[in-house]
């Protein structure tokens, strides 16, 4: 099958993570597309494909005979969708020689003035969502890609080196690799497959916290509330003014770190505020995350001691760190898409992948293109050329490494 093929079959499938569930999987339906794929890398003929307790699914190719010296390789993927958009009765709709244009989705359209990039796709086979759920690109569109990778391996008889597969299970709540077997999976450098544009490699991300500010008020009948009542939600809406108004997504770019209001919640009695907080820069986040302790200070000394409570938890760093030191995956990357006629270049993550954390836990994992776009939301968009040169991206790097 080529790759969007298989694709067609996975995002059919419910796997969208719960930020709630302290489980793993955050949601157990995550485990149905894991044993699909457990049967489809059995019927291969990977006879090691498993499936451990927390749906982690792990499957080797031994190398090619006489490449067994060669250093194995890694290819890394994740099951689940991101909880920001319906993910469940996802209907994938096809659009044959796009004409460049505008896309009716249901009540919304999908359009070159929001997505320049959509007319460099003119004439290609557009995949779209149907307007009410995200489509699933990411991240089943790259485990699409490395399943037909392995399939036109072995079927091709491509030299290569031992290959190594894993399948990730609640990447978009930032848990992907709680559980997983950097001993066990068998190589000592990979990639995970879970960007977008072709040609595009990621091996900076930004370093990533979350800041929860909690807020006590005082409630009292606002007849007889002079001098006792203290208004959570007001406080709550002084307190994200304090934080830079010029540093948040939506006025940031590149480099350029943020604190990013996700969720607020609040009346008079009690309110809480949670943040993300982000930035490419180790110093600059650390000043970032410290000052949103200073905000819960000053807010103390003027409405009282413990009125606000900050905890501030790391996420992840950035992964440039650990992979500077070993820069020739990006380079064999880079020289890969270069080969195939793709704009190669590089260009630094606003978010994070598994290899985000992976890196740090000694497996370095610069990112590769799925060919997706616009994830998370019903715009989310991908095209089967796209995807097939993804797959060759993944071929062409089986076959440097077997060098």
């Amino acid at each position: 099958m080529r790759a969007y093929e298989r694709f067609l079959n996975y995002v059919k499938i419910y796997t969208t993570s719960d930020p709630e569930s302290t489980a793993t999987p955050t949601a157990a339906r995550e485990r149905d597309l894991a044993l699909l794929l457990v049967d489809e890398l059995k019927a291969m003929g990977i006879a090691d494909a498993r499936i451990d307790e927390k749906s982690y699914v792990y499957a080797t190719l031994p190398a090619t005979p006489g490449l067994e010296q060669k250093d194995a390789i890694g290819f890394i993927a994740h099951l689940d969708t991101a909880p920001d958009a319906p993910g469940e009765n996802v209907r994938p709709v096809l659009h044959e020689n796009y004409d460049g244009g505008d896309v009716a989705l249901g009540s919304i359209t999908l359009s070159p003035a929001m997505f320049p990039h959509l007319a460099q796709m003119k004439g290609k086979t557009l995949i779209t969502t149907d307007g009410t759920t995200l489509l699933g690109a990411d991240d089943k569109a790259g485990i699409a890609e490395i399943m037909t990778m392995l399939e036109r391996v072995m079927g091709e008889g491509i030299a290569h080196p031992k290959l190594c597969i894993a399948f990730t299970p609640d990447e978009e709540v930032g848990a992907g690799a709680d559980h997983f077997d950097v001993s066990g999976f068998g190589a000592k450098y990979a990639y995970t497959v879970d960007g977008d544009a072709p040609g595009l490699i990621e091996y900076e991300t930004f370093n990533a916290a979350d800041a929860t500010f909690e807020i006590q008020g005082v409630s009292v009948h606002p007849g007889s509330a002079t001098g006792i009542m203290v208004n959570a939600g007001l406080i709550a809406a002084e307190l994200a003014m304090m934080l830079p108004q010029n540093e948040t997504p939506t006025t940031t770019k590149e480099r350029e770190g943020f604190y990013h209001l996700c969720s607020l919640k609040g009346k008079v009695e009690s309110a809480v505020l949670e943040y993300i907080v982000r930035d490419h820069d180790r110093e600059k986040f650390e000043a970032r995350k410290a000052f949103c302790v200073e905000v819960a200070e000053t807010l103390n000394q003027k409405y009282g001691e413990d009125t606000v409570k900050v905890t501030v938890t790391d996420s992840y760093y950035n992964m440039a760190e650990k992979i500077e030191p070993c820069f020739f995956l990006v380079e064999n990357a880079l020289e890969v898409c270069r080969a195939l006629g793709l704009d190669a270049h590089c260009e630094p993550v606003r978010g994070g992948t598994d290899g985000s954390r992976l890196s740090f836990m000694g497996l370095p994992c610069p990112n590769l293109p799925t060919g997706g776009r616009a994830f998370h939301g019903p715009y989310e968009h991908i095209t089967t050329e796209d995807m097939d040169i993804c797959v060759e991206t993944l071929l062409g790097l089986v076959k440097k490494y077997a060098e």
